[in-house]
């Protein structure tokens, strides 16, 4: 029996759920509330004690941190392997997790919160804000937090983490370029699952462009897109007011975004 513990929006969330549904593994979902901090009840806090999600529960088993979880799916439920039987192979798929964890996570973080649900978490009550913001374990993405809610794009934090994201976009066209079409080797694995939600982000908070000048990345994106697994594990869970929200909010401050984009891009 699996139980999920996750979020519509959630990328860690994404990632799993499309591990579990390119495997054709149904589970019992529990919807934690971030924006109103339901990752923070005590009762969720003994699950997973970093008050993140998602958190995957296998038979009384409590499993925590994303790609930890897809590297236990994988090996839980074997069929249809996600990752390279050669081991050099393995080891350079399970470079990008290792990536995504290390370095784009944080980064998509800061730049989610400077523009997509910022506006909704300054209308809420301070207290609810503070508290919340206060509950966040770690003391840099706590520092971090506050300040691109307080700043937006304009937090001192935002154009370094910007730019981690499009450096994500390089990395993955380079090694799409000279791979068989995806990022796992010659079939959709664990490192496409765990790259696609931060491209989808970047995509949704209407930073396209930079998605689009990256033939390869661009073409492996509708690729994944296509898969029956997407549907299953993303789209079929996002509601098309939050979507709209992020594109909006996107869109409002792409006069202020587009020159940091160019400025990564002209720097890799």
């Amino acid at each position: 029996m699996l139980e999920l513990y996750h979020n519509a929006v959630s990328t860690c969330s994404q990632k799993v759920r499309l591990v579990l549904a390119h495997k054709g593994l149904e589970f019992t979902s529990h919807e934690i509330d971030l924006l109103g901090g339901g990752q923070h009840a005590p009762e969720y806090v003994k699950l997973n004690p970093n008050h993140v999600v998602p958190t995957l529960v296998h038979d009384g088993a409590v499993l925590i941190e994303s790609s930890l979880i897809n590297e236990f799916v994988n090996d839980a439920f074997p069929e249809p392997a996600m990752l390279p039987a050669d081991p050099a192979a393995r080891h350079g798929a399970r470079l990008w997790p290792k990536l995504l964890d290390d370095k784009v996570h944080p980064a998509t973080g800061v730049v989610t919160f400077a523009i997509g649900p910022r506006s909704m978490l300054l209308n809420q009550p301070k207290e609810v804000r503070e508290a919340n913001t206060n509950a966040i374990p770690d003391p840099a993405r706590r520092a971090a937090r506050r300040s691109v809610l307080e700043h937006g794009v304009k937090a001192p934090e935002f154009a370094g983490a910007l730019s981690t994201l499009i450096n994500l976009l390089d990395r993955m066209e380079n090694a799409l370029l000279s791979s068989a079409g995806w990022l796992s080797g010659e079939s959709f694995g664990l490192a496409d699952a765990g790259a696609l939600p931060y491209v989808l982000r970047l995509d949704h908070l209407f930073i396209t462009s930079a998605i689009e000048a990256r033939p390869k990345v661009l073409d492996w994106y509708q690729r994944v897109q296509a898969l029956p697994a997407f549907a299953t594990a993303v789209s079929d869970w996002l509601t098309p007011p939050m979507v709209a929200m992020l594109r909006t909010n996107g869109e409002a401050v792409w006069d202020e975004v587009a020159p940091l984009v160019e400025a990564s891009s002209a720097s890799d």
